[in-house]
């Protein structure tokens, strides 16, 4: 009986998301549905996010802003004490502030692109909600544009270690692929991987997030655009790259 002398299927491509629960379960799904059996996830979230219960400013606002997903979800029982419209940064945030029942403008990039569209919609006094750890310098750049707005901490981001299967995985002599979706995260992650054995290729959503990077690296991309679809077409890029024979 003749043995299968065809090629060798290709190995599934190691994907490591370290992102928090909700967004890293929605994003693994992504990638399954995209993918299929050509990849293995694993979800081990560095950041656990903790809702805290703020006092608000007495003033009126004009608009919340929300940097995060985490953002929207930490204004849900505030809901009733926060003006109905509302800015995100981002296409996935705006729509989960409209889910929340805000009028949400999306400025469909980062920080940057945050603060240009806030500087020309020239509104008025805007409160941001944010976690304890913060980037981008919003409120600060927006109130040296000669906006009124301020800024309270509603969630905290806590670390968390790595999962045993993630640890076995960059103990291995295989590719783990790691997009990174926020500079805190990207610390974190090099941190808990600058030992690591295993090749590491890290796909980074900004500029920002890739400069947080700083365990040794064998590859790395940063997405074109900071949004997940672009994640993804990059990811694919890289799971070509690891099927490769």
């Amino acid at each position: 009986m003749r043995g299968n002398t065809g090629p060798m299927p290709p190995q599934a491509a190691r994907i490591l998301l370290t992102r928090p629960s909700d967004q890293g379960t929605r994003f693994a799904s992504d990638v399954q549905e995209r993918f299929g059996d050509r990849v293995k996830v694993v979800e081990s979230p560095l950041l656990s996010i903790r809702a805290l219960t703020p006092d608000l400013p007495p003033e009126r606002f004009a608009a919340v802003i929300f940097t995060s997903e985490n953002g929207v979800t930490a204004a849900l029982p505030l809901r009733q004490h926060l003006p109905h419209r509302a800015y995100a940064v981002g296409d996935r945030t705006a729509a989960a502030a409209r889910a929340a029942g805000f009028d949400a403008l999306s400025a469909q990039g980062n920080a940057d692109a945050l603060v240009a569209l806030l500087t020309a919609q020239n509104t008025g006094p805007v409160l941001h909600l944010h976690g304890a750890e913060t980037r981008g310098d919003v409120v600060p750049r927006l109130q040296s544009a000669g906006i009124a707005a301020t800024g309270v901490t509603a969630y905290m981001q806590e670390p968390q270690p790595l999962s045993a299967q993630a640890l076995s995985w960059l103990a291995s002599d295989r590719p783990v692929i790691a997009p990174l979706f926020s500079p805190r995260t990207a610390t974190l992650f090099s941190a808990a991987a600058f030992t690591a054995t295993a090749p590491l290729w890290v796909l980074s959503l900004s500029p920002a997030v890739d400069a947080a990077v700083t365990c040794p690296v064998a590859l790395r991309r940063t997405a074109p655009h900071p949004d997940a679809a672009h994640m993804l077409a990059d990811l694919s890029i890289l799971i070509d790259t690891a099927s490769a024979p």
